[in-house]
């Protein structure tokens, strides 16, 4: 098991599936290939048309995460990122992000209509 299939964490899965870190800081250890990787499996596996991401207790976001999640519009997906910090705000209003990566507010499972995952990672 890789580090990202470790760190990523599903909460619902379906069209709209839902990810995220479980409050956990993103590990710039763990390369992007890893990420990139994992992500597009479960893209793949469960035909999701959007991958939410909930970003609660996470304060920054490596450089290398947000060209993944920018790039994973090449795939025909859209990114939804909910619980972002100021700085993570700020970060996607400076590189304009912000206007490729949907930002929501509120709880990223109340707008899923994924199926819950039976556990916490895949």
């Amino acid at each position: 098991m890789s580090s990202a299939d470790e760190q990523l964490k599903i909460y619902a899965v379906g069209k709209r599936t839902v990810l995220g870190f479980g409050g956990q800081e993103i590990l710039g250890q763990t390369s992007v290939a890893e990420y990139r990787d994992h992500l597009l499996s479960l893209i793949e596996e469960h035909a999701a048309e959007t991958v939410a991401f909930d970003l609660s207790g996470i304060a920054v976001i490596p450089s290398g995460m947000l060209g993944l999640l920018a790039s994973l519009r090449e795939h025909d997906v859209a990114v939804e990122l909910f619980n972002l910090s100021d700085d993570i705000r700020e970060v996607l209003a400076i590189t304009r992000l912000d206007e490729l990566l949907k930002v929501c507010d509120g709880p990223a499972l109340a707008e899923s209509d994924g199926e819950p995952s039976s556990g916490t990672d895949s």
